[in-house]
């Protein structure tokens, strides 16, 4: 009978340990990897002639530009690939990328276009004219709402 509870508790044991183990490693896989936000700094370079007449023109030397995080990057990349037909695009992916997007919308004079017109920010970098945007979306790990509620 003896060898029979030594068993029993050893088995318990076992299960109990690799269900805390499971535990902790769920646990910290959501912290270690809650909401993540990514964002996607665009530029292409646009002409004279498509240089909206209401947009404000920011120099490539601004401080506020230098404030966000990989807007000179993707300037250099569109400049650098002549990138007229196509974006260049430079992504974050990061605890607070958001808010990348939000520096670019609410800190320099963003262009909101109308027909033909690129949104953005208009920037004269390298003497060339390049139209910089951002979007930017983020993963949950868990819903926000459950129909189960």
């Amino acid at each position: 009978m003896m060898i029979r509870g030594r068993e029993m508790a050893l088995s318990l044991l076992a299960v109990g340990t690799a269900a805390v183990a499971g535990y902790m490693l769920q646990q910290g896989q959501r912290t270690d990897c809650p909401s993540r936000s990514k964002a996607d700094l665009g530029a292409r370079i646009v002409g004279h002639d498509g240089i909206p007449a209401g947009a404000t023109i920011v120099d490539s030397s601004s401080q506020r530009l230098d404030e966000i995080p990989s807007a000179r990057r993707a300037l250099d990349r569109a400049v650098q690939n002549d990138a007229r037909d196509e974006w260049e695009h430079v992504t974050l992916e990061h605890e607070g990328a958001w808010s990348v997007v939000d520096a670019v919308r609410g800190s320099l004079p963003y262009h909101n276009g109308a027909g033909r017109e690129y949104n953005g920010v208009y920037v004269r970098h390298r003497g060339r004219i390049v139209v910089l945007d951002a979007i930017g979306w983020a993963r949950l790990e868990e819903p926000i709402h459950s129909s189960n509620n």
